[in-house]
């Protein structure tokens, strides 16, 4: 008679590869990535091609020097590259997109054991890497391309840097956003390639939650604390919704915290991953001196991601615990 063995999962292999998630989410990233080349012009367009042409070369550059089989056709590369060059101003230099897409795939991503085994997200920290590298390439803003002629021509800050006018009427003191939410929606403001838009960010994350390549816990959560919380601080809509819609607070919510590699497994991890980005960037952007927080919250809830696993995760079903030696007394 045949017994009954009971095992954890997966019990049945899956049709959904890595090469279908991340062409996924490629799709999921063009609105974004087409919007951010109409609006900041060819530009735009050269530092996303140089980013992925870059990180899809080192990828395959690493595999062959470490002798390893290769993985230049799961697109991951693809993926990471698109979202580097999305977080970069489009005035920042080819040269500058080269070193971010190295940092990005050699040393965050091959070094330590390639798809699946980096400790944060390639883009993310490659970005901040040159963010502290190259800090006034970094911050080179432009208007949108049809605001003149030649993209270097103006340069406008970006929402999270602007400052808000204040004017006092009857006693009041009122507060007047440098933006108005309509252009903040549709992109219609300085900032980096791809999280100017929020209405292509949102379409494209929606897609990823109706194909179930994504979690919405993540993104919610996250949205969701740092929204609340900004409400609390500033007992205005307007202002939460500002807080919202700038920066790069879309882009990170739906496409970087929810990285397979570097977040939570379980509902429950994603939920306080999220809620842990929301509450990290709320307080750099409220009280440091750096007025976007998505990047450095989401590395460092990155470096938390295994203890969140091991506090959240369940034992598998028919599972038992080995009963510990008793050590024997001479």
């Amino acid at each position: 008679m045949k017994g009954l063995y009971v095992s954890p999962s997966p019990h049945r292999a899956s049709e959904l590869s890595t090469a279908k998630i991340m062409l996924t989410v490629i799709i999921a990233l063009m609105p974004s990535a087409i919007t951010g080349c109409a609006f900041f012009g060819p530009r735009a367009a050269a530092v996303l091609a140089m980013c992925v042409c870059c990180c899809v070369v080192f990828e395959y550059l690493c595999r062959v020097i470490m002798k390893k089989d290769q993985t230049v056709s799961d697109l991951s590369a693809i993926v990471t590259g698109l979202l580097l060059g999305m977080n970069l101003p489009a005035t920042v230099p080819l040269y500058v997109a080269a070193i971010g897409s190295f940092v990005a795939i050699v040393i965050v991503k091959q070094l330590f054991g390639g798809m699946g085994q980096n400790f944060a997200n390639p883009a993310i920290a490659a970005r901040i890497v040159l963010m502290l590298s190259f800090a006034g390439q970094m911050s080179g803003w432009v208007k949108p391309y049809w605001y003149t002629s030649v993209v270097d021509a103006e340069t406008s800050a970006t929402p999270l840097a602007a400052e808000w006018l204040t004017f006092t009427e009857n006693g009041v003191t009122y507060k007047m956003a440098p933006f108005t939410l309509g252009e903040m929606f549709f992109g219609e403001t300085g900032g980096c390639i791809g999280e100017t838009c929020a209405a292509a960010l949102i379409l494209g994350g929606l897609f990823l939650i109706i194909c179930r390549v994504i979690s919405p816990a993540a993104p919610l959560a996250y949205i969701g604390s740092f929204a609340l919380l900004t409400f609390i601080y500033t007992g205005s809509p307007v202002e939460t919704l500002y807080g919202v819609l700038a920066g790069g607070l879309l882009i990170g919510a739906f496409f970087m915290a929810t990285d397979y590699a570097t977040t939570p497994i379980t509902f429950k991890g994603k939920l306080i991953f999220g809620l842990g980005c929301g509450i990290i960037t709320f307080v750099i952007r409220s009280f440091g001196s750096y007025p976007e927080g998505v990047s450095f919250s989401i590395l460092l809830m990155n470096l938390l991601t295994p203890y969140i696993d091991r506090l959240t995760g369940t034992a598998p079903l028919g599972a038992k615990k080995p009963e510990k030696k008793k050590k024997e007394v001479a």
